[in-house]
């Protein structure tokens, strides 16, 4: 058994023992391969460092010298700007979207399928090239009574317009709105899943007790079923603005002016140095990305304050209830 053992005869002439075994000595398990692992990641790192030293190519100098001009900060502006706008405008149709999604109204229910289903299935950029060339499909907008002029031929009056306003699409759908209404619906339509998600995550128990107690639908909505799925609802969120951040660099091809692609871009262009700049917008998006998933820690901690206390208790029941006490 690992060690030396004294044996004595006890009163019925059986062998039993007496002694204590001697201690085990633990060997550590080995793991040569966290080894390679380590040395073949010192490897590459050590390649990538001088790749950054020694390669003219990334012109850091010039890079460092273009990255924080007046032209590219007002395009930093513009990407946070556009950013917050389209999550707002996102997240609020998005909730519209998903309570239609879970609505007993079967009309309701199909027109927010469809509509998940088309926004969800056309990409952003397709979907922003679009927008932006709306002007030819309708070179005008207008709003007031609709078919007004095929009425007025009903009734003998010709160039009947029952028109409330009426501009030049491309006066009133710039790149910047069309940009923001492009990312906007695009996210609402994966906001509504994620919703969705939160608010099924919720024990049904909770809203048939709220209909109990006389509470209306939205009520219950508002003050029992969103508050709690939103620690369902924050994390997801956070990797959709993280997401929607980046993808305006797809603004680019709108053309949306202010914005830190088409910004760096353009100095690339003009000066033939294209790549540093490709770098410096990669440098950017970095250090705007990593405050924002500072700000996503603080927000997930804050929403699952009252999930973590519920857990706690809940183990500590569970362990009362396994000695016989009571908690």
């Amino acid at each position: 058994m690992g060690g030396r053992e004294r044996r004595d005869q006890d009163f019925g002439g059986q062998s039993v023992v007496t002694g204590q075994p001697e201690p085990l000595k633990a060997v550590p398990v080995r793991h040569p391969g966290r080894w390679v692992a380590v040395a073949v990641i010192v490897v590459l790192a050590a390649m990538f460092a001088h790749l950054l030293l020694t390669n003219d190519a990334f012109h850091w100098s010039f890079m460092f010298r273009n990255m924080f001009t007046p032209a590219v900060l007002r395009g930093v502006q513009g990407t946070l700007l556009m950013t917050v706008l389209a999550m707002f405008f996102g997240i609020a149709l998005g909730i519209g979207v998903a309570i239609a999604r879970l609505s007993p109204n079967p009309v309701l229910r199909g027109v927010a399928w469809v509509y998940t289903w088309v926004f969800r299935a056309v990409p952003r950029l397709v979907l922003l090239a679009l927008l932006g060339n709306l002007n030819i499909l309708w070179p005008q907008i207008s709003f007031g009574v609709p078919f007004d002029t095929y009425i007025g031929k009903i009734f003998g009056i010709t160039d009947l317009h029952l028109r409330v306003f009426e501009g030049q699409t491309r006066n009133l759908l710039t790149g910047f709105v069309a940009g923001l209404i492009g990312l906007a619906l695009s996210e609402a339509a994966y906001m509504a899943e994620i919703v969705r998600a939160g608010m099924q995550s919720i024990d049904p128990g909770q809203e048939e007790a709220a209909t109990a107690l006389g509470m209306r639908r939205s009520q219950t909505l508002r003050r029992i079923v969103l508050p709690q799925a939103m620690r369902v609802i924050i994390p997801p969120t956070g990797n959709e603005t993280i997401a929607m951040l980046k993808d305006t660099s797809l603004l680019i091809y709108v053309p949306v002016t202010a914005e830190l692609f088409f910004q760096l871009s353009a100095v690339g262009s003009r000066t033939f140095l294209p790549f540093p700049m490709y770098v410096a917008a990669s440098l950017w998006y970095l250090a705007m990305v990593s405050v924002l998933l500072v700000g996503q820690h603080f927000l997930e901690r804050y929403f699952a304050r009252g999930h973590r206390t519920e857990q706690a208790r809940i183990r500590l029941a569970g362990i009362a209830g396994e000695q016989g006490g009571t908690l």
